[in-house]
């Protein structure tokens, strides 16, 4: 079993594939509006499990998703590739960085993502409140969790309207298979990273929006200095595509010598 995928040949074929990794709600779809900026690039843009086409691949754990993400690279003959991930995505870029079996990984690039929890109680905690989206999720009409989601503090910089956007764009998904997802990946299942991502070999840079307070934090607590985005919230590749996208061509475009 693979994950669902787009791939796409880039015009310079030396240069390693871009493997684009959505957040939770999200699709494959979620980069169109950056991904047209990187056509010297190969890319491989993913549907995670529970989402998009992969709606009915079900995972238990980060490990299980980690090794379908592996799979579908293999099947695709990605040897080299720099992982782009958002929220939900950047967790699992992050995990993937750190499991030591990552020969052809040129690059981790992460946007508004968490390294995970450091206190036991915090992650039982959030183990809780996902158990609690879950059940949500499976019991409720999925627009109505959706405006209540996207009440939460993290998305505090959206207006009414791109609240709405949002909403109406989600609101195509399986509701059943985002809860089963959502408990997998579970930020309180997640383990701390930050040890292990300091120690990886590879460039690691992490994007955020400047008006995505929480994220900013959580950049300096990995000792890194975040690439932020103008005009941009928690979702900055949605917000400024533009913005974005330079940032990104900037850091790819670095010599690998360079230091994030």
């Amino acid at each position: 079993m693979i994950l669902h995928a787009v791939y796409r040949e880039g015009r310079d074929a030396r240069l390693p594939c871009l493997v684009w990794l959505h957040g939770f709600l999200g699709s494959l779809r979620e980069w169109d509006a950056v991904s047209e900026n990187f056509i010297d690039w190969p890319q491989l843009r993913i549907d995670l499990p529970g989402h998009g086409n992969s709606a009915d691949i079900t995972v238990s754990d980060f490990h299980q998703v980690d090794q379908l993400l592996r799979k579908t690279l293999l099947s695709y003959n990605i040897l080299n590739y720099v992982l782009i991930g958002y929220s939900l995505g950047g967790r699992v870029a992050m995990y993937h960085a750190c499991q030591g079996e990552n020969s052809g990984l040129c690059g981790l690039v992460v946007e508004g993502s968490h390294p995970g929890l450091t206190d036991g109680d915090a992650r039982r905690e959030r183990q809780a409140s996902d158990h609690l989206w879950g059940q949500r999720l499976r019991n409720e009409a999925l627009q109505d969790v959706l405006h209540a989601w996207y009440q939460q503090t993290v998305f505090q910089s959206l207006n009414d309207q791109q609240r709405t956007a949002l909403i109406a764009l989600r609101s195509q998904n399986n509701a059943a298979s985002l809860a089963a997802m959502l408990e997998a990946t579970s930020l309180g299942n997640q383990p701390d990273l930050r040890a292990a991502l300091q120690q990886i070999p590879q460039p690691f840079y992490y994007l955020c929006g400047e008006l995505d307070e929480k994220f900013r934090s959580v950049a300096h607590s990995l000792a890194l200095t975040p690439h932020l985005i103008t005009a941009a919230g928690h979702n900055a590749h949605r917000d400024n595509p533009a913005a974005f996208s330079a940032c990104l061509l900037n850091l790819l475009r670095k010599p690998i010598e360079d230091t994030p």
